[in-house]
């Protein structure tokens, strides 16, 4: 009789259930649930004022895909991170992959961070984004109502600006935009009736 053959990592996370994200970072599987509504929030708002100007064009320059959640491979289906959000130069990626599996580096990533996955983030994902040379990164606390941004420099994370509460910012790589922070803390403010 043969022994059964174990799922590789990838299997056993495209086998995950419904509700559940998976990354292999380190060569370890990684589970979280789907994340709160003040969380997705945040990421779509944030998605939608950088669509206009960076993938349409529209007030902006153009020339960019930005993505939520897409399922970067850093190696194929051994090194597999999912980023809240990405952003790629077209000049870099000019198509959209056929399946789920991103294997561009992305030029931007964007975490938003949050009590169960805050300390992966940082301590798991940014030294991995930096082994890959991914060029730009933010850190968004919904919480706490901050960004951080920084920039890649000679494999060292550089932090290039901490922005608060109501700041308007223009942060490299959408620094052609002003981004009022306010409007990304909308969703979390309670609803008076």
């Amino acid at each position: 009789m043969q022994p059964a053959l174990q799922p590789t990592l990838y299997e056993s996370l495209e086998a995950l259930p419904e509700g559940v994200t998976g990354e292999i970072l380190n060569g370890q599987l990684h589970t979280h649930p789907r994340p709160s509504g003040a969380h997705v929030g945040v990421g779509s708002i944030l998605g939608a004022k950088l669509t206009g100007p960076f993938y349409e064009g529209s007030g902006g320059p153009g020339g960019w895909w930005i993505i939520d959640e897409p399922e970067i491979h850093f190696k194929y289906d051994i090194e597999v991170a999912v980023p809240d959000l990405a952003g790629w130069r077209r000049k870099r990626m000019p198509y959209l992959p056929e399946d789920q599996r991103f294997e561009v580096v992305p030029d931007w990533i964007c975490e938003i961070l949050s009590p169960s996955t805050a300390s992966r983030d940082r301590e798991v994902k940014m030294p991995l984004y930096a082994h890959y040379k991914v060029q730009y990164a933010w850190l968004i606390d919904p919480v706490k109502r901050t960004l951080e941004a920084y920039r890649l420099d000679a494999g060292t994370w550089i932090e290039i600006g901490r922005f608060a509460d109501a700041d308007q910012v223009a942060v490299p790589p959408f620094e052609a935009m002003s981004l009022d922070l306010k409007g990304l803390w909308a969703p979390l403010r309670p609803v008076l009736v």
